[in-house]
């Protein structure tokens, strides 16, 4: 990683999501880690920052699913090209992950040398 990144961490899971933020804040290349706990939640967090670098995104949610985040994400010409790495236990997701836009997939539970490698090959 190059510089510090702001990462939006979206997961319904409370005990997901304080692990993801533990894993990325033990990285110097990690400034902040922002929380959002349902799809809906994480949209709001996007159109709110342009400071986010990537988002790390839970695919079973409630309210708004990954998929529908994805989709959102993907058809807005303002955040369109934002890297967006897809967590999830589903593995027959990742298909359908990577035809809507996902910059990377990775199945949980997430080990954090997986974690920052998949950051790594998606910030250049």
């Amino acid at each position: 990683m190059s510089k510090e990144l702001i990462i939006l961490a979206v997961d319904d899971d409370m005990i997901n999501l304080k692990l993801l933020k533990s894993m990325l804040t033990k990285n110097p290349d990690v400034k902040e880690v922002i929380e959002a706990k349902n799809g809906s939640d994480a949209i709001g967090q996007i159109k709110a920052r342009s400071d986010i670098d990537l988002i790390l995104l839970d695919i079973i949610m409630p309210v708004m699913n990954g998929l529908e985040v994805l989709k959102v994400v993907r058809s807005d010409d303002n955040i369109e090209q934002m890297p967006i790495i897809v967590l999830t236990t589903d593995e027959t997701k990742r298909s359908e992950a990577l035809e809507l836009g996902a910059n990377g997939f990775l199945m949980k539970p997430i080990r954090n040398n997986d974690l920052i490698a998949k950051i790594n090959s998606i910030i250049v």
